[in-house]
């Protein structure tokens, strides 16, 4: 493999910053350009960066630069879901099984450590308040405009890879310099907006700290990660507009009434709600779906630039860090970073991104609807009963989306659905609330497998 590339990366967000690291390690001279300023020496308050879920995926990803461990110490495990009733009552949904958990990390707080890591390779530079203003396909040079001092830089390298998110620069001047590029972009009708249970007096954890905390009510829900710090992230996913949405929601009233009608065992633990409400700011979610990803085998997309979903599976930072997995694979196959093996990294990941994007707005209204469902629920438990006692026949599309990163979110997605038609003939079963454990019914599975 060649070490003397010079490969620019756009972005240095949670997959710029690792994928930088993957570069560096093998040998790559690498250079990273960030729109915004440095977080790390910016004010950031605990709690207010949107929480993330790291599984099995994304881990892998960091294991593999040998970084896990350091990643670990800023990461709260998981270990199922705490379901919020309207009428104060809760339930509790294990995630897997011999205490498989997902972890809560905070954006910035991951962030900043994959940056701390990027720069203490020799051979990575991390470059804050560029913005990227052009791409030139043809010579492979960019331009720079640094928002602080207001200074132009052009810079020419080997291979630029764009990993600036779902509005990505590097993807829109691809988008005018190429004849048939195709780009979907779609938001759902909710938009999301962060909330804050505090720390107890003592820095203790008001509820549950090992599970992720869903108040769910059909049409919206609201979430709760845990912090470090003993306080929890909250994300109301909510309409944007119509009768009862974040449009329709004016005063500390409507505020007051809302939560009180809606989740009245949350209000109590929530004092700056208020504050909370009209400070933060009301965000949309979107989707992005393109082709293709890489250009004159020297311009490649990744991560949220590639494929942005919205955050209801949260695979998100896992996939994109599986991005950087399979690219660091294909290196190892080609030998180096070249045209061959970045039109593999796009012709393997595509379907991949496209999939979970998908998987992530179904599980959405799993989330918002089912979760509290009587059926839903002992449909999970029949799959749960005989994936126990046929698991190399039956793996959950929950499991296998979250903690088998060896299935490609693509086959995932075309097993869940044939699991989920089996399942149909299975509830349509009379009295399958009675029948649901027995051999009549595990043979009927066995049948239609």
């Amino acid at each position: 493999m060649s070490s003397k590339k010079n490969i620019t990366v756009i972005g240095a967000g949670l997959v710029g910053s690792l994928v930088s690291i993957y570069l560096a390690k093998r040998g790559y001279k690498v250079d990273v350009y960030e729109r915004r300023p440095d977080m790390r020496k910016a004010d950031v308050v605990a709690g207010r960066s949107i929480n993330l879920a790291l599984s099995d995926r994304g881990w892998r990803g960091l294991e593999g630069v040998g970084i896990a461990e350091e990643i670990k110490k800023i990461a709260i495990p998981m270990y199922g879901r705490a379901i919020h009733l309207k009428d104060g009552s809760s339930t509790y949904q294990a995630y897997g099984k011999d205490n498989q958990a997902i972890y809560s990390v905070s954006r910035g707080g991951i962030n900043m450590r994959l940056m701390d890591l990027a720069e203490q390779q020799p051979n990575v530079t991390l470059h804050f308040e560029e913005r990227c203003d052009k791409l030139d396909r043809k010579s492979n040079e960019l331009s720079f405009f640094n928002t602080k001092t207001a200074t132009k830089t052009d810079v020419k390298s080997d291979i630029v890879l764009g990993s600036d998110g779902a509005f990505s620069a590097v993807r829109t001047q691809m988008q005018f310099q190429s004849d048939r590029f195709d780009y979907q972009q779609f938001y759902i009708d909710a938009g999301y907006k962060e909330l804050v249970i505090p720390a107890g007096p003592n820095g203790e954890y008001l509820i549950e700290k090992n599970c992720l905390h869903i108040w769910p009510r059909g049409s919206f829900m609201m979430i709760a990660l845990p912090n470090m710090d003993g306080s929890f992230t909250c994300t109301l996913f909510f309409q944007m507009e119509g009768v009862l949405s974040f449009d329709s929601i004016k005063t500390k009233d409507d505020v007051m009434k809302f939560f009180t009608e809606e989740f009245p065992d949350a209000v109590p633990l929530m004092p700056t709600l208020l504050t909370d409400w009209f400070v933060n700011p009301t965000a949309s979610l979107v989707t992005v779906k393109c082709k293709p990803w890489v250009w004159d085998d020297k311009i490649a997309l990744i991560g949220d630039a590639a494929h942005a979903i919205v955050p209801f599976y949260g695979q998100g930072m896992n996939c994109g860090f599986e991005d950087c997995v399979v690219l660091d694979e294909l290196i190892n196959k080609y030998g180096d970073l070249n045209g061959a093996c970045l039109k593999e990294y796009e012709t393997l990941r595509k379907p991949d991104g496209d999939a979970i994007a998908d998987l992530a707005i179904a599980n959405f209204i799993e989330m918002r609807d089912k979760t509290a469902d009587k059926t839903f629920l002992l449909q999970k438990k029949i799959e749960a009963h005989f994936s126990a006692k046929h698991p190399d026949l039956w793996i959950p599309l929950y499991s296998m989306v979250t903690y088998s990163p060896h299935i490609r979110y693509s086959e995932a997605l075309a097993s869940g659905n044939k699991q989920q038609d089996i399942m149909d003939k299975i509830m349509a079963i009379t009295d399958i609330e009675l029948l649901w454990d027995s051999a009549e019914v595990e043979k009927e599975i066995l049948n239609l497998l």
